[in-house]
């Protein structure tokens, strides 16, 4: 047995589980923490370093001020720590690995100039021009056509803070910055160092493209050491063993982002092998062993944590979040009334699990189509079929017959029509697996499992505690890279199945209508969006 601690940095909180790796990745305790995200008024959208450490520490003194657990495991059993965090942040740090400028999110959005003078003039094709989504698209497999890729955070505080430019040291992603706090170390892994698409994949000359730093102006002596995921990127520092209540040594692992272990965590890791994630956002994978891009559809077959095979990535921006925010504005709103006019009943106290799960029982006699009601779940623009910051959520069809819980209904149904969409896109270029995985916070819902079932078509497996499988895949990372474990094409045999959903046939047909109708509603909103943003 050994004993392995994962640090799950989402976007709005963190999640420390201390795992036993024996026949099996076994979850014996865990924490978390919740943070702010500082949405700004010209996109931009930041988290504070300080905010993630501070979390880290006071969850894992809280893991091992457990008098039960602290006879079992003591912080010197440790034997491996490692992370799976958002993707395509930017912390630019100092030489002392200190932020220049609070780390942006994967969500800001404020580089429009940035990225019009970089990609988007001229003769364009998926909003990149021609002559440099050419060369990308050979070099990387992929193109920086989003507002919201990193290069053009990095560009942002080139061009609007260059005073904050001029001490920059190296540039990091979320988890390459905390493994950099904990050991004093500055690397990257390679799926973080694709997710800024300045990265080469060809086999023979791996590594940061000079060619695409030269295109876009970046400052290669920014860029870190590019590790794998189970490599050990250095050992827990003094320091940082001092503020984590941890001891000094600890090899700290690689680990990954999150769509690179997430994927592991939920047991998909072999080629044709597909997940759905609903957490903040969400996303369709299938795991393949050569890259492939749709620039149509803005999906490409990124880098993962797997020598070797790519993850075939759909993205939507904003899929928990709608629930989060249904949460707070419908079934517990500003005034007070609950989803049933009465308030939360015995058992359902007021915590943010217990009230998800009594929206749940709520809205689960609501027939398909919530009498109607379609919800757009694009709160803060989209990415995949369709890159477009604009885009935002609507109910349409309300009538008069309309209340909460149809329009609850039709939130969960909106979020799930897109991932349909998702798959559907997907299925142009890879076969998808008749047996999906679906993991997150969302999974944690029987009501919502059976809906994705009846909405897909496709036959839904769920896994034990599915809103930490990015900390399992953390734990399965750094298990292979101590040895634990064979390779990572193993762990599957680590994490067994414990529920499956079929789909109800009927249901199925009476979904495919409003899924239609869904789809039409960005292409009749598009111009619109743009308009109320332009206001």
């Amino acid at each position: 047995m050994a004993y392995i601690l994962a640090y799950d940095i989402g976007t709005t909180g963190v999640k420390t589980c201390l795992f036993e790796v024996g026949k099996v990745i076994q979850l014996i305790s865990a924490s978390s923490r919740s943070y702010p995200l500082y949405i700004l008024d010209n996109g931009g959208a930041e988290q504070d370093g300080d905010d993630w450490w501070n979390g880290m520490a006071e969850c894992t003194r809280e893991i091992f001020a457990d008098s039960a657990l602290s006879e079992r495991v003591r912080p010197e059993d440790i034997a491996g720590i490692s992370f799976c965090s958002q993707m395509q942040g930017l912390a630019l740090v100092d030489k002392n690995g200190v932020p220049v400028h609070r780390p942006m999110s994967y969500m800001d959005q404020r580089a429009k100039e940035e990225i019009k003078k970089g990609i988007a003039y001229g003769v364009q094709i998926a909003g990149a021009n021609v002559l440099k989504l050419i060369p990308s698209l050979r070099i990387t497999g992929a193109v920086s056509s989003s507002v919201k890729d990193p290069v053009w955070k990095y560009k942002w505080i080139e061009v609007n803070e260059p005073e904050n430019y001029a001490r920059a040291y190296k540039w990091l992603d979320v988890k390459d910055y905390l493994i950099c706090r904990c050991t004093g170390e500055f690397k990257m892994t390679e799926d973080s160092a694709f997710a800024t698409l300045i990265y080469d994949v060809r086999p023979e000359s791996r590594g940061w493209s000079e060619e695409m730093c030269e295109m876009f102006g970046i400052n290669m002596d920014h860029l870190p050491e590019i590790i794998r995921s189970t490599d050990m990127a250095g050992k827990l520092t003094a320091k940082a063993a001092s503020d984590l209540g941890l001891v000094e040594g600890i090899p700290v692992f690689g680990g990954g982002g999150d769509s690179s272990l997430i994927g592991v965590g939920a047991g998909a890791v072999r080629v044709g092998d597909t997940h759905i994630y609903s957490g903040t956002s969400g996303w369709v994978i299938t795991v393949t062993d050569k890259q492939m891009v749709d620039v149509t559809a803005m999906i490409a077959a990124i880098v993962g944590a797997q020598e070797g095979r790519y993850n075939y990535f759909a993205e939507m921006e904003t899929a928990g979040k709608c629930l989060e925010w249904v949460r707070d504005h419908m079934a517990k709103d500003e005034i007070g009334v609950y989803v049933s006019k009465e308030g939360i009943p015995a058992g359902y106290e007021e915590r943010s699990t217990s009230l998800y799960s009594y929206m749940m029982e709520c809205i689960k006699d609501v027939e398909p189509g919530s009498g109607g009601v379609i919800f757009t779940p694009w709160l803060h623009g989209n990415r995949c079929p369709f890159e477009d910051p604009n885009a935002r959520g609507m109910f349409f069809g309300i009538g008069l017959d309309t209340g909460k819980t149809e329009m609850i209904h039709a939130v969960l149904e909106g979020v799930f029509y897109h991932i349909r969409w998702m798959l559907e896109c997907e299925k142009r270029r890879v076969r998808i697996a008749e047996k999906v995985r679906f993991v997150g916070g969302g999974a944690l819902s029987p009501v919502a499992c059976q809906m994705l079932a009846d909405i897909t078509g496709k036959t839904i497996e769920t896994v034990d505690s599915p809103q930490n499988v990015g900390s399992v895949g953390a734990c399965a990372v750094t298990a292979v890279g101590l040895g634990l474990i064979p390779d990572l094409d193993c762990v599957r045999s680590f994490i067994p199945v414990v529920q499956t959903y079929r789909p109800d046939k009927a249901k199925h047909r009476a979904y495919n209508k409003y899924y239609k109708v869904f789809k039409q509603l960005y292409l009749s909103n598009k111009r619109m969006y743009k308009l109320l943003n332009d206001c």
